[in-house]
């Protein structure tokens, strides 16, 4: 089978990594509306449209080239990447002191108050800060009966980062996996991002750095049986503090201490990711960060 061509834009770090070691060859392992996800070797990445958002296994290019086939792409399918020329995307640096920490928490708490201002909360964003799925005006992906099981291990899970407790962590968030619709469901998307916070505060000293990276490694361990292996891969990225780049740019804006209209902008942008991963992942932030 003759492999089809696509020229690659941005090229996020990990995917170029894996691209180089196959040679640009990658094999589809799920389409989807708007991406096609990919192994190339043992690395999941996945080809976007140019302007999605970056990611360090992101391949954007314009989806035109990759139809240019005689016939649909389809799982199983050989995809050559052309990589000459391309533009390799890191995530920005978040190494945060103790100072730019505890601005980051205080701005995620005007935040998380102010949620509305974003927009709509969806997936199990809608159960952050007293919210029920009564009063989400936006469609989620997860059921009236999926968000009921998810919220005492979401409400757990927030009292155990409240409490700096990360072994009172593992249990809730390993009953989080898979729960939800997807590729990477809404249950994974919130842990994932819990750890990404946790990474960042642990950088900080502000927390226990041993204790959550061992809830983190057990989490991901168990994550390979309960749940998709994209979802898995993605779950290990952001427990180890990589992540698409809306989350590290609201981040870094809260971080520095922006002005509330430029942190909304950003976290509109984040909470555009998917269905409801964008709004998954702020809501797993906030709860990484004490504010669930």
């Amino acid at each position: 089978m003759t492999a089809v061509r696509v020229p690659a834009g941005d090229v996020g770090v990990k995917a170029s990594e894996a691209l180089a070691r196959t040679g640009g060859a990658a094999r589809v392992l799920a389409v989807l509306r708007e991406s096609i996800y990919l192994t190339a070797g043992d690395d999941i990445v996945w080809l976007g449209p140019q302007g999605a958002p970056l990611h360090a296994r992101a391949i954007l290019t314009s989806m035109d080239a990759a139809s240019r086939a005689d016939r649909p792409i389809a799982t199983g399918d050989l995809i050559a990447i052309d990589t000459a020329g391309a533009r390799t995307w890191r995530p920005e640096p978040l190494l945060l002191d103790g100072d730019r920490a505890t601005v980051l928490i205080h701005r995620a708490r005007e935040l998380r108050e102010r949620l509305d201002a974003v927009g709509p909360p969806a997936g199990l964003a809608v159960l952050i800060g007293g919210r029920t799925t009564a009063h989400a005006t936006a469609p989620s992906r997860l059921s009236d009966a999926s968000a009921h099981r998810a919220a005492p291990h979401v409400r757990a899970l927030a009292r155990a980062c409240a409490a700096g407790d990360a072994f009172a962590a593992t249990g809730p968030a390993t009953a989080l996996l898979g729960l939800g619709a997807g590729l990477t469901p809404s249950g994974d998307d919130l842990v994932g991002a819990m750890y990404f916070a946790r990474h960042l505060l642990a950088h900080a000293s502000l927390v226990d750095a041993d204790a959550w990276r061992a809830s983190a490694s057990t989490v991901v361990a168990c994550a390979r049986t309960r749940t998709h292996r994209i979802s898995a891969a993605l779950l290990h990225d952001l427990a180890t503090g990589d992540g698409h780049a809306p989350l590290h740019d609201l981040v870094a804006a809260l971080s520095r201490g922006a002005a509330p209209v430029p942190v909304f902008d950003v976290a509109r942008r984040l909470v555009r990711i998917g269905h409801s991963s964008g709004w998954d992942m702020l809501a797993g932030l906030f709860i990484g960060l004490g504010q669930g």
